[in-house]
């Protein structure tokens, strides 16, 4: 084989990866962003045609059973979140679950966390990158930061307590009722907010502590923190 063929046969196969490694990096940073738009579209969407159908009459309660919060469906839309800090169009669905294909479509909530609004720890996860990126500003979450979320009834305004912490994946501590790491000294309603890092990477984990700031009807339109 001569020198010339080996060169040029060496010329087109680095093309060839070339194009390759382009054509994933266009579908890691925008094909599934474009994927992700349309699937949290239609969450929203999906969410906002429920809530305008209004509640639906709940059956006879069995007297015989405690009740307990509310079971969110598997991989279904409960919940719409606002997040000013991260600008004025930044809305994202909240999804029952943390499984690959339902944070492909929103945010997720830890099935075994609390409810939204309830006593506990309310825990969603996101991705930062790919997906729609909408953790993408995380580390720009400063204490104070309001985090808004409506299930079609109420709004629930949650406070951020301290900078995002960083910690690595096996910690799944960050999602208890009473987080130890976040400086809550006992029970109440909290928030905790978690995603990847670095960047485009995974091998840690940031979190964000919130309390539970205020409630109110959504018939009495928009909160303050939605508002400024």
């Amino acid at each position: 084989m001569s020198v010339r063929l080996i060169v040029r046969t060496f010329s087109e196969l680095c093309i060839t990866v070339g194009t390759l490694i382009m054509l994933f990096v266009v579908y890691v940073m925008f094909w599934t962003g474009i994927k992700a738009g349309s699937a949290t579209d239609g969450q929203i969407d999906q969410l906002q045609d429920r809530w305008s159908q209004g509640p639906v009459a709940a059956p006879a309660p069995d007297r015989t059973v405690t009740p307990g919060p509310k079971a969110y469906e598997d991989g279904k839309p409960f919940a719409v979140m606002y997040i000013p800090r991260f600008g004025t169009s930044w809305d994202w669905p909240v999804l029952e679950g943390t499984e690959v294909r339902t944070l492909h479509k929103g945010l997720g909530h830890y099935t075994s966390t609390a409810a939204l609004g309830g006593s506990g720890n309310f825990s969603v996860a996101g991705h930062r990158r790919t997906y729609g990126d909408p953790f993408k500003d995380f580390p720009k979450l400063r204490p104070g930061d309001a985090v808004v979320l409506t299930d079609g009834t109420t709004w629930f305004t949650y406070r951020i307590d301290k900078r995002p912490y960083r910690t690595v994946p096996s910690d799944v501590g960050v999602i208890d009722p009473v987080p130890g790491k976040s400086g809550f000294d006992g029970p109440g309603r909290y928030l905790t907010l978690t995603t990847c890092d670095p960047e485009w990477g995974s091998s840690h984990r940031l979190v964000a502590w919130a309390h539970l700031d205020a409630t109110q009807p959504v018939t009495d339109g928009k909160p303050e923190a939605l508002r400024s």
